[in-house]
């Protein structure tokens, strides 16, 4: 079997992330239609800004901008007729929440009955990092005690201490000077 040269590896793998980007930037660029695209491109901008900023009822990971749904679709063309119509952006979100709910933010705003979703994430690793260092000093003092706390020497034991201590002191040194 032939071996691949560093040189046609490294090729590869830089054709195969290009490869990933392209698809990834096409998906994206296939679900606004042309047809929806206002002609002033500062409009077009916002609207495609206020896209991204909500869900797609359908899909619900999606934001309206990236999906091909229907009811998509219509939503963008919401928004673009609400801009041309002259209102701001809070005016159109404001406008699409009262009719769809909150649910159709995908950064929901942060108030009173959504502030366990945005402080949960948070306090949930507070917690994981107190427990990990709680547990760390525990395994540390519990590692001291059982240091400390050695069972004492069985007569055996003693015995054979007793013997190696005394042929050792018997021996003569060995890095005396003579």
């Amino acid at each position: 079997m032939p071996r691949k040269s560093p040189g046609s590896v490294k090729y590869a793998q830089i054709l195969l992330v290009a490869i990933a980007l392209a698809m990834q930037l096409a998906a994206a660029a296939f679900a606004v239609q042309p047809d929806e695209v206002l002609p002033d491109p500062q409009l077009e901008a916002r609207a495609r800004g206020l896209s991204r900023e909500l869900r797609c009822m359908v899909c619900q990971n999606q934001s309206i901008d990236d999906s091909e749904a229907p009811l998509a679709r219509d939503l963008r063309q919401l928004v673009r007729e609400r801009l041309k119509a002259g209102d701001s952006d809070a005016q159109v979100l404001d406008f699409l929440t009262a009719r769809y709910g909150e649910f159709v933010l995908l950064k929901p705003r942060l108030v009173w009955h959504t502030a366990l979703l945005w402080l949960a994430p948070p306090a949930v690793l507070a917690i994981g990092i107190i427990a990990l260092v709680v547990a760390r000093r525990g395994r540390r003092a519990a590692a001291r005690r059982a240091g400390a706390e050695e069972p004492p020497l069985t007569a055996f034991e003693q015995t054979r201490l007793a013997q190696l201590l005394e042929t050792e002191a018997e021996r003569p040194a060995r890095n005396s000077p003579r």
